[in-house]
């Protein structure tokens, strides 16, 4: 049955030749919702974000956009607006004209497109620099044209390919705002590609992550952080990086994990509805679910552990120590006055554990 509105990708592939770059995907995006697709280069979401503008054409499968199946559609007719990485702007034409110039040639009355340029000029908070080239414009000014000229066109759903990468960070920053506040005004479908894990977690309704083609999970930023799908999730989501204990599942009235000579209790996990089964399995946990000093010896588990690098980061400290001969990384306020080579008591709850099997599924 057809959604009657938002974007539907439907057993959608796409190879070239003998290389496959989607591998049967199935999303169904909301209308009104802000997807973001991440995952690391190479893995094809902005292929699939060119498949769904239809500048590329689908192998297999359909795409759907508010109810219509558009798979063999010009990207013109599709309902769509896109903002690129490339800003694309004529660089002999004003930002007025940039704006207005793909309605003129649509044949769309002067009075309209006017209107139109006004509107998402005051959206954009670009009516100072109407009159001025691109030459003229920083990189982020330059950004909210590209982001103007799809505004422009009153459409359904946006995609946005990695359009703040060009960007110095503070910049990025800046615009992610500004874009969370478009959609918030705005409420279209938006689809937004990025490797850029801070972005995807700050302006996603749900994120789609990817790696070689296939999707690896769609959910909330919350839950693809707190409840990673697979190992491969729960690196990529989290700065820094998820700590990776090997360990041994022990079952038994308490299952319990344990490494080197130290036992971890599997208490308040909650473990996937398949079961689990004794043997090696991967332990993870966030350096941000770590306590130390008082604060760990109310945890259900706490070790002593051994500093080997600090690295201040100003609003908090990272350090990085050894637990059972493997490396472990926590993060802790920066008025903590600790050393390297200091013993520091740490202590984290399992339950806000992800434990993975050997194949790197959740348990």
């Amino acid at each position: 049955m057809a959604m009657t509105h938002g974007v539907s990708i439907r057993d959608l592939s796409l190879s070239f030749g003998s290389l496959s770059v989607i591998d049967t995907l199935n999303i169904d995006i909301q209308e009104g919702e802000f997807l973001v697709l991440l995952g690391p280069s190479g893995c094809g979401k902005s292929t699939l974000l060119n498949v769904i503008a239809g500048l590329l054409e689908a192998s297999d499968g359909e795409v759907w956009i508010s109810g219509r199946n558009v798979t063999w559609e010009e990207p013109k007719d599709r309902g769509i607006g896109m903002v690129f990485q490339s800003y694309a702007l004529y660089p002999q034409m004003t930002v007025e004209k940039n704006l207005s110039f793909g309605l003129q040639v649509s044949g769309m009355a002067k009075a309209e497109i006017a209107k139109r340029v006004a509107r998402a000029a005051e959206v954009l908070q670009i009516e100072p620099l109407l009159k001025r080239r691109p030459a003229e414009l920083s990189g982020g000014q330059r950004q909210r044209v590209a982001i103007g000229r799809a505004l422009v066109r009153d459409v359904d759903v946006f995609l946005f390919d990695e359009p703040l990468s060009n960007l110095d960070a503070k910049l990025r920053a800046e615009l992610r705002v500004e874009i969370k506040r478009l959609h918030q005004k705005l409420s279209n479908t938006m689809i937004y590609v990025t490797h850029d894990q801070i972005e995807a977690m700050t302006l996603a309704d749900r994120i789609a992550i990817m790696k070689g083609g296939v999707l690896q999970q769609l959910d909330t930023p919350q839950t693809i952080y707190s409840r990673p799908a697979n190992r491969f999730v729960a690196g990529f989501i989290g700065s820094p990086g998820m700590n990776f204990l090997n360990v041994e599942l022990v079952e038994g009235e308490h299952p319990v994990f344990m490494i080197g000579s130290t036992f971890i209790p599997a208490t308040g996990y909650s473990f996937d509805s398949k079961g689990f089964k004794a043997g090696p399995v991967t332990f993870g946990v966030r350096p941000e679910h770590v306590a130390t000093g008082e604060a760990a010896e109310k945890l259900p588990f706490s070790i002593d552990v051994p500093i080997e690098v600090i690295e201040p980061m100003g609003a908090d400290t990272l350090v990085w120590s050894r637990f059972e001969g493997q490396e472990f990384t926590f993060r802790i306020d920066s008025e903590h006055d600790f050393r390297v080579g200091d013993q520091v008591r740490i202590g984290f709850d399992p339950a806000r554990a992800s434990v993975f099997d050997p194949n790197g599924d959740r348990l």
